[in-house]
């Protein structure tokens, strides 16, 4: 399958590994990549911008496939020194960089300078217009069903998807409960280029998580995740836990919520700690909709390859068949 973004990335399969904290490791983006999709190192999962640039150098050494950095732009519990991440990302050679959370105009004459390919994750078709207006060369717009932060407006991809295709010229990946074969077919027919998985990758072989976390997530249905944050209006999809039912409960009682009263239990250290030890209440984690629909767990090549095919499938048969029916 060649659209847009295979050429310009130069990978097989439109298939895009997202950046994921604690996650984004050399051996699961070199996976991706290897196996024709683009894999993503995230960097802030890295404790130092020296730190990024010795993983980056291992990725290169598992994969002479293209892979990609994800810079993530948020409010901090602990304050970080972005500017030096960007640019690690710039010294190391990276041609590919994915950004998310704030407005990422301040690195773009850095990365663009250095010749790096820059796609936005957007929420909203507002956002992702103000990212082509300043210079993005790609967006993934996640919908309402997505991991992490899905934005406030809670529009799910049946609707962002036809509106990027009809107000875009920059080319955009769909992002949010995509795992499947399915999935990548329909992005496709609404105008996308491709598709961004994250939780699904979380899944595989490769991913550097404990056996018992991605067992849960295989288990689970698409009702086992939580919106917390909402009374924040900083709104994160998280896998339904017991801490995930304490922040609800809390964020449920009468009144503004003060963070300070789930700070505790929402530290990012504690989800590190989960994905290492199996402790499935140890802390949260990102996990979108889409693990009402994982039942496996494959390595990355199987996946892609699986999901290539059933795409290709739905597109040369079964909707063949029903153009000509």
């Amino acid at each position: 399958m060649k659209t847009r973004l295979t050429k310009l990335l130069g990978i097989e399969h439109p298939i895009v590994q997202g950046g994921m904290q604690w996650v984004g490791l050399a051996e699961l983006a070199s996976a991706v990549s290897n196996a024709g999709g683009l894999g993503i190192l995230t960097g802030l999962t890295q404790p130092t911008p020296e730190a990024l640039l010795k993983e980056i150098q291992r990725c290169r050494n598992m994969t002479d496939k293209p892979f990609a950095v994800n810079l993530t732009i948020l409010p901090t519990i602990k304050p970080v020194p972005y500017e030096e991440y960007a640019q690690a990302i710039v010294d190391s050679g990276v041609k590919i960089v994915e950004t998310a959370g704030r407005n990422p105009e301040p690195f773009l004459p850095m990365f663009k300078e250095a010749g790096i390919f820059v796609i936005h994750k957007c929420t909203s078709i507002r956002h992702s217009l103000k990212a082509e207006k300043i210079g993005c060369d790609a967006v993934s717009v996640d919908g309402f069903e997505c991991a992490g932060h899905p934005g406030e407006d809670d529009v799910t991809n049946m609707i962002l998807l036809p509106l990027a295709a009809r107000r875009l010229s920059i080319p955009f990946l769909a992002s949010g409960g995509l795992g499947d074969g399915k999935g990548l077919a329909a992005s496709l027919a609404m105008g996308a280029d491709g598709i961004n998985m994250g939780t699904r990758f979380m899944v595989t072989q490769e991913a550097p998580i404990h056996k018992r976390v991605k067992q849960a997530m295989v288990d689970a249905t698409e009702l086992d995740t939580a919106l917390i944050y909402r009374s924040l209006r900083n709104t994160a999809r998280v896998f339904k836990n017991s801490i995930a039912e304490q922040v609800l409960e809390i964020e449920g009682q009468p009144g503004a919520t003060d963070f300070e009263d789930i700070r505790p239990l929402v530290q990012g250290a504690k989800g590190r700690e989960l994905f290492e030890e199996g402790d499935l209440d140890r802390g949260i984690w990102s996990a979108g909709m889409i693990v009402g629909l994982i039942d496996d767990i494959p390595t990355c090549e199987e996946l892609i390859n699986r999901i290539v095919a059933e795409a290709d499938d739905i597109i040369n048969e079964r909707l063949q068949q029903l153009a000509t029916a």
